[in-house]
Protein backbone atom coordinates (compact mmCIF):
# COMPACT_ATOMS: atom_id res chain seq x y z
CA UNK A 1 0.00 0.00 0.00
CA UNK A 2 1.34 3.37 -1.14
CA UNK A 3 1.17 6.87 0.87
CA UNK A 4 0.51 10.12 0.12
CA UNK A 5 3.63 12.53 0.42
CA UNK A 6 2.29 14.28 3.22
CA UNK A 7 1.25 10.94 5.04
CA UNK A 8 4.82 9.45 4.54
CA UNK A 9 6.15 12.63 6.13
CA UNK A 10 3.96 13.05 9.21
CA UNK A 11 4.84 9.69 10.14
CA UNK A 12 8.72 10.58 9.01
CA UNK A 13 8.21 13.80 11.72
CA UNK A 14 6.40 11.98 14.55
CA UNK A 15 10.12 9.72 14.45
CA UNK A 16 12.14 13.18 15.05
CA UNK A 17 12.96 12.56 11.12
CA UNK A 18 13.62 16.57 9.93
CA UNK A 19 10.90 17.58 7.17
CA UNK A 20 9.89 20.76 5.43
CA UNK A 21 6.69 22.93 7.40
CA UNK A 22 3.78 22.44 5.20
CA UNK A 23 0.15 22.23 5.34
CA UNK A 24 -2.26 19.85 3.18
CA UNK A 25 -5.00 22.12 1.31
CA UNK A 26 -8.06 20.21 -0.63
CA UNK A 27 -8.95 23.81 -2.14
CA UNK A 28 -7.45 27.03 -3.47
CA UNK A 29 -7.89 29.06 -0.41
CA UNK A 30 -6.88 26.79 1.85
CA UNK A 31 -4.25 26.55 -0.19
CA UNK A 32 -3.64 30.37 0.25
CA UNK A 33 -4.25 29.87 3.67
CA UNK A 34 -1.81 27.51 4.62
CA UNK A 35 1.13 29.69 2.49
CA UNK A 36 0.05 32.49 4.73
CA UNK A 37 0.37 30.60 8.30
CA UNK A 38 4.04 29.26 7.12
CA UNK A 39 5.00 32.94 6.23
CA UNK A 40 8.30 33.45 4.28
CA UNK A 41 8.26 34.27 0.22
CA UNK A 42 8.82 30.89 -0.82
CA UNK A 43 6.38 28.52 -1.02
CA UNK A 44 6.42 24.88 -3.11
CA UNK A 45 2.82 23.61 -4.11
CA UNK A 46 2.51 19.76 -4.60
CA UNK A 47 0.07 17.37 -6.19
CA UNK A 48 -0.82 14.60 -3.97
CA UNK A 49 -0.89 11.60 -5.99
CA UNK A 50 0.62 8.41 -5.48
CA UNK A 51 3.45 8.32 -8.52
CA UNK A 52 6.88 10.03 -8.77
CA UNK A 53 7.80 12.28 -11.65
CA UNK A 54 5.02 14.48 -10.79
CA UNK A 55 7.64 17.59 -11.04
CA UNK A 56 8.02 16.87 -14.74
CA UNK A 57 4.49 16.27 -15.66
CA UNK A 58 3.55 19.87 -13.69
CA UNK A 59 2.46 18.56 -10.39
CA UNK A 60 4.92 21.06 -8.64
CA UNK A 61 5.08 24.27 -8.54
CA UNK A 62 7.36 27.36 -6.45
CA UNK A 63 5.29 30.00 -5.73
CA UNK A 64 6.81 33.81 -4.74
CA UNK A 65 3.40 35.29 -3.59
CA UNK A 66 -0.03 33.92 -1.98
CA UNK A 67 -1.62 34.58 -5.03
CA UNK A 68 0.77 32.28 -7.17
CA UNK A 69 0.55 29.77 -4.26
CA UNK A 70 -3.66 29.72 -5.15
CA UNK A 71 -3.53 29.96 -8.73
CA UNK A 72 -1.30 26.43 -8.53
CA UNK A 73 -3.47 24.93 -6.02
CA UNK A 74 -6.85 25.66 -8.66
CA UNK A 75 -4.73 24.54 -11.57
CA UNK A 76 -3.78 21.10 -10.08
CA UNK A 77 -6.75 20.46 -7.43
CA UNK A 78 -9.79 18.09 -9.19
CA UNK A 79 -7.42 17.73 -12.23
CA UNK A 80 -6.04 14.30 -13.00
CA UNK A 81 -2.05 13.94 -13.39
CA UNK A 82 -0.04 11.39 -16.04
CA UNK A 83 3.52 11.15 -15.35
CA UNK A 84 5.54 8.73 -17.00
CA UNK A 85 5.08 6.57 -13.92
CA UNK A 86 1.57 6.04 -13.91
CA UNK A 87 1.23 3.47 -16.92
CA UNK A 88 -0.53 6.39 -18.88
CA UNK A 89 -3.13 6.84 -16.55
CA UNK A 90 -4.60 9.85 -14.84
CA UNK A 91 -4.08 10.19 -11.16
CA UNK A 92 -7.05 12.15 -9.31
CA UNK A 93 -5.61 15.17 -7.52
CA UNK A 94 -7.54 16.13 -4.56
CA UNK A 95 -5.04 17.51 -2.29
CA UNK A 96 -1.93 19.51 -2.14
CA UNK A 97 0.85 19.65 -0.26
CA UNK A 98 1.86 23.81 0.44
CA UNK A 99 5.22 23.96 2.09
CA UNK A 100 7.85 26.64 2.51
CA UNK A 101 10.77 27.02 0.55
CA UNK A 102 14.40 25.40 1.14
CA UNK A 103 17.47 27.01 0.00
CA UNK A 104 18.96 24.17 -1.16
CA UNK A 105 22.77 23.23 -0.94
CA UNK A 106 23.43 19.58 -2.11
CA UNK A 107 20.79 17.28 -2.86
CA UNK A 108 21.27 13.30 -1.85
CA UNK A 109 19.40 10.64 -2.64
CA UNK A 110 18.49 7.64 0.63
CA UNK A 111 16.28 4.70 0.65
CA UNK A 112 15.58 1.46 2.88
CA UNK A 113 14.00 -1.58 1.34
CA UNK A 114 13.94 -5.70 1.64
CA UNK A 115 16.60 -6.86 -0.31
CA UNK A 116 15.60 -10.22 -1.37
CA UNK A 117 19.18 -10.94 -3.42
CA UNK A 118 20.54 -10.70 0.26
CA UNK A 119 17.87 -11.28 2.37
CA UNK A 120 18.28 -8.40 4.31
CA UNK A 121 17.20 -4.84 4.55
CA UNK A 122 19.18 -2.54 3.02
CA UNK A 123 19.80 0.82 2.59
CA UNK A 124 20.31 2.69 -0.96
CA UNK A 125 22.48 5.88 -0.86
CA UNK A 126 23.73 8.39 -3.83
CA UNK A 127 25.04 11.49 -3.96
CA UNK A 128 22.87 11.71 -7.03
CA UNK A 129 19.68 13.00 -5.67
CA UNK A 130 16.53 14.26 -7.26
CA UNK A 131 17.38 12.06 -10.17
CA UNK A 132 15.75 8.93 -11.19
CA UNK A 133 18.37 6.23 -9.52
CA UNK A 134 17.46 3.49 -12.39
CA UNK A 135 19.42 6.42 -14.51
CA UNK A 136 22.28 7.14 -12.10
CA UNK A 137 22.78 3.06 -11.82
CA UNK A 138 22.83 2.17 -15.35
CA UNK A 139 25.38 5.53 -16.04
CA UNK A 140 27.10 5.95 -12.85
CA UNK A 141 27.00 2.82 -10.67
CA UNK A 142 29.90 3.87 -8.85
CA UNK A 143 27.67 6.76 -7.34
CA UNK A 144 25.60 4.51 -5.45
CA UNK A 145 26.32 2.20 -2.66
CA UNK A 146 24.17 -0.19 -0.82
CA UNK A 147 24.76 -1.19 2.98
CA UNK A 148 23.10 -4.36 4.32
CA UNK A 149 21.48 -4.21 7.97
CA UNK A 150 22.86 -7.56 9.99
CA UNK A 151 20.19 -9.66 11.11
CA UNK A 152 20.41 -8.44 14.61
CA UNK A 153 19.32 -5.04 13.06
CA UNK A 154 20.30 -1.40 12.58
CA UNK A 155 24.11 -0.35 13.79
CA UNK A 156 26.00 2.87 14.11
CA UNK A 157 28.94 1.14 11.33
CA UNK A 158 25.61 1.27 8.69
CA UNK A 159 24.94 4.29 9.11
CA UNK A 160 28.72 5.66 9.17
CA UNK A 161 29.55 3.76 6.20
CA UNK A 162 26.12 6.22 4.34
CA UNK A 163 27.70 9.43 5.92
CA UNK A 164 31.00 8.75 4.52
CA UNK A 165 29.69 8.06 1.05
CA UNK A 166 27.83 10.72 0.76
CA UNK A 167 30.82 12.85 1.36
CA UNK A 168 28.56 14.42 4.41
CA UNK A 169 30.56 17.19 7.26
CA UNK A 170 31.27 16.67 10.73
CA UNK A 171 28.19 18.30 11.69
CA UNK A 172 26.13 16.67 9.25
CA UNK A 173 27.43 13.24 9.62
CA UNK A 174 26.56 13.24 12.88
CA UNK A 175 22.57 14.18 12.52
CA UNK A 176 22.78 11.92 9.47
CA UNK A 177 23.72 8.74 12.34
CA UNK A 178 19.87 9.56 13.72
CA UNK A 179 18.50 10.62 10.64
CA UNK A 180 19.41 6.56 9.51
CA UNK A 181 18.75 4.79 13.03
CA UNK A 182 15.63 6.60 13.15
CA UNK A 183 14.54 5.48 9.41
CA UNK A 184 15.60 2.38 10.63
CA UNK A 185 13.50 2.23 13.37
CA UNK A 186 10.31 3.65 11.36
CA UNK A 187 10.71 0.84 8.85
CA UNK A 188 10.79 -2.17 11.14
CA UNK A 189 7.97 -1.02 13.38
CA UNK A 190 5.31 0.19 10.52
CA UNK A 191 6.13 -2.86 8.03
CA UNK A 192 6.86 -1.48 5.45
CA UNK A 193 8.87 -2.39 2.09
CA UNK A 194 9.83 0.89 0.79
CA UNK A 195 10.83 3.91 2.08
CA UNK A 196 12.66 6.30 -0.36
CA UNK A 197 13.69 10.13 0.38
CA UNK A 198 14.45 11.55 -2.89
CA UNK A 199 15.78 13.97 -2.22
CA UNK A 200 17.26 14.44 0.83
CA UNK A 201 18.62 17.75 1.04
CA UNK A 202 21.67 20.06 2.70
CA UNK A 203 20.72 23.28 3.26
CA UNK A 204 22.66 26.47 2.88
CA UNK A 205 22.22 26.00 7.01
CA UNK A 206 24.24 22.51 6.76
CA UNK A 207 20.80 21.04 8.09
CA UNK A 208 19.66 17.49 6.58
CA UNK A 209 15.74 18.01 5.39
CA UNK A 210 13.51 14.86 3.82
CA UNK A 211 12.48 17.37 0.83
CA UNK A 212 10.33 14.62 -0.57
CA UNK A 213 9.59 10.90 0.91
CA UNK A 214 8.09 7.80 -0.58
CA UNK A 215 6.67 5.11 1.73
CA UNK A 216 4.88 1.77 0.62
CA UNK A 217 3.80 -0.67 3.41
CA UNK A 218 3.30 -4.45 3.33
CA UNK A 219 -0.45 -5.41 2.46
CA UNK A 220 -0.04 -8.64 4.43
CA UNK A 221 0.87 -6.68 7.32
CA UNK A 222 -1.65 -4.29 6.90
CA UNK A 223 -3.97 -6.41 9.84
CA UNK A 224 -1.59 -5.41 12.67
CA UNK A 225 -1.60 -1.29 11.50
CA UNK A 226 -5.34 -0.71 11.15
CA UNK A 227 -4.35 2.87 11.89
CA UNK A 228 -2.14 3.00 8.36
CA UNK A 229 -4.61 0.69 6.79
CA UNK A 230 -6.71 3.67 7.15
CA UNK A 231 -4.80 6.03 5.02
CA UNK A 232 -4.78 3.82 2.23
CA UNK A 233 -6.21 6.01 -0.49
CA UNK A 234 -8.45 3.92 -3.27
CA UNK A 235 -8.78 6.34 -5.69
CA UNK A 236 -4.94 6.80 -6.86
CA UNK A 237 -5.39 2.66 -7.84
CA UNK A 238 -7.49 1.20 -10.45
CA UNK A 239 -11.12 0.23 -10.28
CA UNK A 240 -10.47 -3.09 -10.80
CA UNK A 241 -7.99 -3.79 -8.47
CA UNK A 242 -9.84 -2.35 -5.61
CA UNK A 243 -12.83 -4.60 -6.71
CA UNK A 244 -10.96 -7.57 -6.60
CA UNK A 245 -9.33 -6.84 -3.45
CA UNK A 246 -13.07 -6.90 -2.32
CA UNK A 247 -13.76 -10.10 -3.62
CA UNK A 248 -10.56 -11.60 -2.11
CA UNK A 249 -9.37 -11.59 -5.76
CA UNK A 250 -5.62 -11.12 -6.35
CA UNK A 251 -5.63 -9.03 -9.52
CA UNK A 252 -3.35 -6.93 -11.35
CA UNK A 253 -4.08 -5.39 -14.90
CA UNK A 254 -1.87 -5.41 -17.58
CA UNK A 255 -1.96 -4.30 -21.36
CA UNK A 256 -2.73 -7.47 -23.47
CA UNK A 257 -5.68 -8.92 -25.16
CA UNK A 258 -6.25 -12.29 -23.47
CA UNK A 259 -7.71 -12.08 -19.98
CA UNK A 260 -6.11 -14.93 -17.77
CA UNK A 261 -8.18 -16.23 -14.35
CA UNK A 262 -5.54 -18.98 -12.89
CA UNK A 263 -5.68 -20.27 -9.04
CA UNK A 264 -2.55 -19.84 -7.89
CA UNK A 265 0.29 -17.46 -8.35
CA UNK A 266 3.17 -19.38 -9.83
CA UNK A 267 0.43 -21.47 -12.45
CA UNK A 268 -0.99 -17.56 -13.25
CA UNK A 269 2.84 -16.23 -13.97
CA UNK A 270 3.66 -19.64 -15.83
CA UNK A 271 0.04 -19.11 -18.01
CA UNK A 272 1.42 -15.84 -19.12
CA UNK A 273 4.35 -17.03 -19.91
CA UNK A 274 2.49 -19.06 -22.45
CA UNK A 275 0.59 -16.82 -23.63
CA UNK A 276 3.49 -14.29 -24.50
CA UNK A 277 5.02 -17.49 -26.04
CA UNK A 278 2.75 -18.76 -28.29
CA UNK A 279 2.63 -15.21 -29.55
CA UNK A 280 -0.21 -13.47 -27.37
CA UNK A 281 -0.54 -10.98 -24.73
CA UNK A 282 -2.08 -11.27 -21.03
CA UNK A 283 -4.43 -8.52 -20.30
CA UNK A 284 -4.36 -9.50 -16.62
CA UNK A 285 -2.43 -11.50 -13.65
CA UNK A 286 -5.55 -12.93 -11.97
CA UNK A 287 -5.60 -15.70 -9.28
CA UNK A 288 -8.85 -16.78 -8.06
CA UNK A 289 -7.60 -19.14 -4.92
CA UNK A 290 -7.41 -22.44 -4.36
CA UNK A 291 -10.83 -22.87 -3.15
CA UNK A 292 -12.34 -21.31 -6.60
CA UNK A 293 -16.23 -20.93 -5.92
CA UNK A 294 -19.04 -20.21 -8.59
CA UNK A 295 -19.15 -16.97 -6.90
CA UNK A 296 -15.53 -15.91 -7.26
CA UNK A 297 -15.38 -17.20 -10.67
CA UNK A 298 -18.04 -14.68 -11.29
CA UNK A 299 -16.73 -12.43 -9.70
CA UNK A 300 -13.34 -13.00 -12.08
CA UNK A 301 -15.17 -12.65 -15.49
CA UNK A 302 -16.69 -9.54 -14.31
CA UNK A 303 -13.34 -8.17 -13.28
CA UNK A 304 -11.55 -9.41 -16.48
CA UNK A 305 -14.31 -8.08 -18.82
CA UNK A 306 -14.43 -4.99 -17.75
CA UNK A 307 -10.87 -4.22 -19.64
CA UNK A 308 -12.70 -3.82 -22.87
CA UNK A 309 -9.34 -4.98 -24.76
CA UNK A 310 -10.11 -8.01 -23.76
CA UNK A 311 -10.38 -10.50 -27.03
CA UNK A 312 -10.45 -13.88 -25.32
CA UNK A 313 -10.14 -15.12 -21.56
CA UNK A 314 -8.24 -17.91 -20.76
CA UNK A 315 -9.21 -20.43 -17.64
CA UNK A 316 -6.39 -22.25 -16.20
CA UNK A 317 -7.50 -24.08 -13.40
CA UNK A 318 -6.12 -26.92 -11.44
CA UNK A 319 -8.15 -28.79 -9.26
CA UNK A 320 -6.49 -30.26 -5.68
CA UNK A 321 -8.86 -28.40 -3.31
CA UNK A 322 -11.81 -28.38 -5.29
CA UNK A 323 -12.95 -30.96 -7.83
CA UNK A 324 -12.58 -29.82 -11.36
CA UNK A 325 -16.20 -30.92 -12.07
CA UNK A 326 -17.37 -28.52 -9.63
CA UNK A 327 -15.59 -25.91 -11.12
CA UNK A 328 -16.68 -26.40 -14.65
CA UNK A 329 -20.18 -25.60 -13.59
CA UNK A 330 -19.13 -22.55 -11.49
CA UNK A 331 -17.46 -21.43 -14.92
CA UNK A 332 -20.75 -22.21 -16.54
CA UNK A 333 -22.66 -20.33 -14.54
CA UNK A 334 -20.67 -17.59 -14.33
CA UNK A 335 -20.53 -17.33 -18.24
CA UNK A 336 -24.23 -17.83 -18.55
CA UNK A 337 -24.85 -14.96 -15.56
CA UNK A 338 -21.93 -12.25 -16.52
CA UNK A 339 -23.09 -12.87 -20.43
CA UNK A 340 -19.73 -13.37 -21.69
CA UNK A 341 -19.72 -12.34 -25.64
CA UNK A 342 -15.96 -13.07 -26.25
CA UNK A 343 -14.46 -16.80 -26.46
CA UNK A 344 -13.41 -18.75 -23.50
CA UNK A 345 -10.97 -21.34 -23.44
CA UNK A 346 -10.51 -23.69 -20.38
CA UNK A 347 -7.70 -26.15 -19.31
CA UNK A 348 -8.76 -27.92 -16.29
CA UNK A 349 -6.47 -30.48 -14.56
CA UNK A 350 -6.47 -32.31 -10.87
CA UNK A 351 -9.24 -34.28 -9.26
CA UNK A 352 -11.99 -35.18 -11.75
CA UNK A 353 -10.76 -33.19 -14.79
CA UNK A 354 -12.20 -35.24 -17.70
CA UNK A 355 -16.23 -34.84 -15.98
CA UNK A 356 -15.13 -31.64 -16.01
CA UNK A 357 -14.30 -30.81 -19.32
CA UNK A 358 -17.13 -32.91 -20.65
CA UNK A 359 -19.38 -30.73 -18.80
CA UNK A 360 -18.13 -27.88 -20.11
CA UNK A 361 -18.54 -29.69 -23.67
CA UNK A 362 -22.08 -30.40 -23.18
CA UNK A 363 -22.81 -26.85 -21.50
CA UNK A 364 -24.31 -25.45 -24.74
CA UNK A 365 -22.11 -21.95 -24.10
CA UNK A 366 -19.30 -20.73 -25.55
CA UNK A 367 -16.75 -22.41 -23.65
CA UNK A 368 -13.59 -24.63 -25.84
CA UNK A 369 -12.48 -27.44 -23.25
CA UNK A 370 -8.81 -28.16 -24.19
CA UNK A 371 -6.40 -30.33 -22.52
CA UNK A 372 -2.69 -30.00 -22.61
CA UNK A 373 -1.36 -26.71 -21.61
CA UNK A 374 0.62 -25.33 -24.46
CA UNK A 375 -2.33 -26.47 -26.53
CA UNK A 376 -4.70 -24.47 -24.72
CA UNK A 377 -2.29 -21.19 -24.93
CA UNK A 378 -1.85 -21.79 -28.39
CA UNK A 379 -5.95 -21.61 -29.17
CA UNK A 380 -6.85 -18.79 -26.76
CA UNK A 381 -4.43 -17.22 -28.72
CA UNK A 382 -5.91 -17.95 -32.15
CA UNK A 383 -9.29 -17.12 -30.85
CA UNK A 384 -8.56 -13.91 -29.43
CA UNK A 385 -7.00 -12.99 -33.10
CA UNK A 386 -10.00 -14.01 -34.88
CA UNK A 387 -12.48 -12.35 -32.46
Amino acid sequence: MNLHEYQAKELLARRGIPVPRGHVARSPTEAREAARALGGTLWVVKAQVHSGGRGKAGGVTLCRSLEETETAARRLLGQSLVTHQSAGRGLPVEAVLVEEGTAIQRELYLSLLLDRTRPALAFVASTEGGMEIEEVAARHPERIVTVALPPSGYAPFVGRRLAFALGLGAEARTEFLTLAESLAAFFVASDASLVEINPLVLTAEGRLVVLDAKVTLDDNALERHPDLAALDDPKQRPAAEVEAERAGLNYVALDGTIGCMVNGAGLAMATMDLIKLSGGEPANFLDVGGDATAERVTAAFRLILSNPQVRAVFVNIFGGIVRCDLIAEGIVQAVRDVGVRVPVVVRLEGTRAEEGRDLLARSGVRITPVRGLAEAAQRVVQEARAS
